[in-house]
């Protein structure tokens, strides 16, 4: 251009912008802040310690929670208060309490701390009491208390296998009662209907695992005695409400199993003699409160015992009514309630002359043996029997017509099978007593294959 003059470069305003340039808002307009808010940052300091009028404070806790927290730690410290002060768990039930699990046992120490927390909970029996009291004052009926049924105890409890969800055709395990109502106050163990409706093992297979340890024991040149202590519910079953869960199947099962028991077992059928034993003294052989039989109930099973390995030889015993004793009836602590039976006990003569009844120690985890003079009326012969609570419950009239007589409870069968072979295989007779209710639901031990196995090789390599 002329005159040496250069006009400025055009610079395109929409491409290049000078920031200084830039017209920029007002920070405020019309007193209303115009710039997009700042992100909110979590302050140093926590929040319930902030000013009341912050934004972010939170109180540390409020009245509900405070007042929740305090429930909680009144709920969950209040045993451990108690269990300080002294206070103990009873074993009001008819099982003992669950045992502290071994960590050596895997995954079970962690599904076995439920039973043995449960079992320890100190005044469980009051809370039991509570719970019956306000079923029955308030609803007008008994409470549904259940127990865990894989606890081992006196009475062996069934676990029967829990069916589809969608088969109500057979009744589930956790429909029926522990204890069922029957009239004049009798009491009636719900496991004998649980086991008969939902048994582990079908009853040919029952009958089968029977049939092959009396196969072991004689093949070996032993005598076999197999008794069956009936159920309560078979052997004084007038009590019985007219309706009552499981009735059905439990009567269909029950009727088979006493149809096919000693024709296929050979085995002691003392329903005839319980009967005929109630008529003639006109008292029941059960207890009213208690599932087991009184010890004229079993003072029928010894009898027949001792016919079927010696016969005749009861024709000498004398028996006369000893001492009245009272025992907590088990069907009423399971319930809550503390009420006791009396039994009386008797004084069996075996010779006539003199009592051999006496007060003696149960066995425990080993088996025990009870030795005395041989004598008339007497089984004088080693005898080994495997028994469970009803044989231990009238042990003091058991004991009195045999002169060896070893007696392992078969609960406590499982946890070492090789020691009560070697034992029983240093006896002439064996003698297996089982409740109904444990071949019915099919967990009586000694229906284990195992076991069965151990007894028999055992029995086998040294024969008689």
């Amino acid at each position: 251009m002329a005159g040496g003059l250069h006009a400025p470069p055009f610079v395109n305003p929409l491409l290049e912008v000078n920031p200084e340039q830039v017209i920029r808002p007002p920070a405020t307009l019309f007193g209303v802040s115009t710039e997009p808010p700042k992100p909110l940052s979590l302050p140093p300091v926590p929040e319930s310690l902030l000013p009341r009028e912050h934004v972010l404070y939170r109180p540390r806790h409020s009245s509900r929670q405070r007042t929740a927290l305090t429930l909680a730690i009144i709920f969950f410290c209040t045993p451990a208060f108690l269990l300080l002060a002294g206070v103990r768990p009873g074993e009001f039930e008819n099982r003992k309490l669950a045992e502290f699990p071994s960590v050596t046992d895997g995954w079970a120490f962690f599904t076995g701390l439920d039973a043995w927390a449960t079992d320890h909970l100190p005044l469980r029996q009051q809370a039991v009491i509570a719970a019956d009291g306000i079923s029955r004052g308030v609803f007008g009926e008994p409470p549904k208390l259940q127990r865990e049924t894989t606890v081992a105890g006196p009475v062996q409890a069934p676990a029967p296998p829990t069916p589809e969800p969608e088969d109500r055709d057979t009744p589930m395990p956790s429909d029926f009662p522990d204890v069922i109502e029957g009239r004049r106050g009798w009491l009636y163990f719900g496991e004998d209907m649980r086991g008969a409706c939902n048994p582990t093992r079908s009853l040919d297979e029952v009958l089968g695992r029977l049939r092959d340890l009396r196969t072991a024991v004689e093949s070996s040149g032993r005598q076999f005695v197999l008794v069956v202590a009936p159920n309560k519910s078979t052997a004084v079953p007038e009590h019985l409400p007219t309706r009552y869960y499981g009735a059905d199947c439990a009567a269909r099962t029950r009727e088979e199993f006493w149809r096919r028991l000693s024709t296929e077992t050979g085995a002691l059928d003392l329903r005839s003699g319980l009967d005929a034993a109630a008529r003639r003294t006109g008292e029941p052989v059960y207890s009213r409160l208690d599932t087991h039989w009184t010890y004229r109930g079993g003072l029928v099973a010894v009898r027949a015992i001792v016919e079927r390995i010696r016969p005749g030889a009861t024709k000498t015993w004398k028996v006369e009514d000893g001492d009245v004793v009272e025992v907590p009836g088990d069907l009423s602590r399971l319930l809550g309630r503390t009420e006791n039976v009396q039994l009386t006990t008797h004084k069996l003569a075996p010779d006539g002359k003199r009592s051999r009844s006496r007060a003696v120690a149960k066995p425990q985890e080993e088996p025990k043996r009870y030795v005395q003079l041989p004598g008339t009326g007497m089984v004088n012969t080693s005898v080994g029997m495997l028994g469970d609570s009803f044989s231990l419950y009238v042990l003091r009239d058991l004991v009195a017509p045999f002169s060896d007589l070893t007696l392992q409870n078969t609960d406590k069968v499982p946890q070492n099978p090789q020691r009560v072979a070697d034992m029983l295989a240093g006896r002439n007779v064996v003698v297996l007593e089982a409740s109904e209710r444990s071949l019915v639901s099919g967990v009586n031990p000694m229906l284990d294959q195992d076991v069965i196995g151990v007894i028999g090789a055992t029995l086998a390599a040294r024969p008689k």
